[in-house]
């Protein structure tokens, strides 16, 4: 990887100055054995790591790197998928923690996580998931571990008791405004309740992440069935406008709440008695249409208090060529008039974003579902390599 010495020859190192986080969307045991995440933080200035269980099975099905793991829990887990994955995953967790404890230091707790889910398949099951996070939070024991939680409506009120006991949380799977709104509640109900039981509201972190590139996916898809249908010129032009354009257009209207939350009487008492923002991380922001820059999502949404993790493909392109610069306050009245376009054209965002949420609860049980059978299949390879 190119050492990188200065803000002038990386766009990565740019990106504090503007108010922005850049955090790396992966982790495996090579790279903290090999120095690689190390290197990550001091040269490109990466200040946090997000995982999920398609990273993890991947990784455990294509080397080595566990394997001597796997052949030392195994015995100890009864043959338990999940309490074997969880002793590989947790040693990992914790690594990575402690090579982002100096970021944590240094940011007073405002970076440096490393964030680990409690199980997809607890994405609409409130008390299952805060028995699990507790749990996690628990057997991590590190200050700067988030607990990934999925931001669907049945599991509000357990990010909303997390967040009051001190847990720091990661709320993902957001794709609708009004879904960010409700975590966004959660989290300052969260914090007021701190408050009164004279608990510091400054002594916990969260971050809501918004998903990008997968909105444009789908709703490009459906406007290029209205080009196809339509029959009137002007109606095919003002689809083909709109494509590439409504994730970002989302995303910015979603900050706007934001910053209209930060402007709010309610979150200036919590703010002088020390709480931090809940910042909006972008998440899914990989190009998935090679029509697209390959770093579009990075530099369109780039503004204050804001996180954007990436995988390392998208990290290396906007190394290389990506440009910094604060995006995301601009062209709000022009993605307002877009959003009401794509109505005009038939299609509700709304409805989409709730199919979306539908298919990434799916596609993270799927992984989720494929790493305990990877899990339990390497282990008993390795018990019969053994003998």
């Amino acid at each position: 990887m190119p050492a990188a010495t200065s803000a002038d020859s990386n766009p990565l190192l740019r990106l504090p100055a503007l108010g922005q986080s850049i955090w790396l969307d992966f982790i495996r045991r090579r790279m903290l054995d090999d120095g690689e995440l190390a290197r990550l933080i001091a040269e490109d200035g990466i200040r946090g790591v997000t995982s999920n269980p398609a990273i993890f099975e991947k990784a455990i099905a294509s080397g080595d790197e566990y394997s001597a793991q796997l052949v030392e829990v195994a015995p100890h887990a009864g043959g338990d998928p999940k309490r074997i994955f969880e002793a590989l995953a947790i040693e990992d967790i914790r690594r990575a923690a402690d090579t982002l404890a100096g970021v944590y230091r240094d940011t007073a707790g405002v970076d440096g996580y490393v964030s680990l889910e409690v199980a997809p398949d607890l994405a609409r099951d409130a008390e299952g998931t805060v028995a699990e996070a507790r749990r996690l939070w628990q057997q991590v024991d590190r200050p700067n571990l988030m607990i990934k939680v999925p931001g669907t409506h049945e599991c509000l009120p357990a990010i909303r008791t997390l967040l009051a006991e001190g847990i720091h949380v990661n709320i993902t799977l957001l794709f609708a405004r009004q879904a960010y709104a409700a975590v966004a509640e959660a989290w300052l109900e969260a914090l007021e309740d701190r408050l009164e039981r004279g608990l510091p509201p400054g002594g916990v972190a969260s971050v809501a992440s918004f998903f990008v590139s997968r909105i444009d996916t789908l709703v490009d898809r459906h406007l290029e069935e209205r080009m196809a249908a339509a029959l009137d010129e002007e109606v095919r032009g003002r689809a083909a406008a709109l494509r590439g354009r409504i994730a970002i257009d989302n995303a910015r209207l979603a900050y706007e709440h934001f910053r209209g939350l930060m402007a709010s009487p309610r979150w200036r008492r919590l703010a002088a008695a020390g709480a931090r923002p809940q910042r909006l991380l972008w998440a899914s922001t990989s190009s998935k249409n090679p029509a697209f820059r390959d770093t579009l999502y990075v530099e369109e949404l780039i503004g204050p208090q804001t996180v954007n993790t990436a995988p390392p493909e998208t990290i290396a392109a906007f190394r290389d060529h990506g440009v910094a610069t604060e995006t995301l306050t601009s062209g709000i009245e022009a993605a307002r008039r877009r959003m009401r376009e794509l109505e005009v054209l038939g299609i509700s965002l709304d409805s989409l974003t709730d199919e979306l949420l539908d298919e990434g609860i799916r596609k993270f049980v799927e992984p989720w579902e494929k790493l305990l059978d990877t899990v339990a299949v390497r282990s008993r390879q390795l018990a019969e390599l053994r003998g």
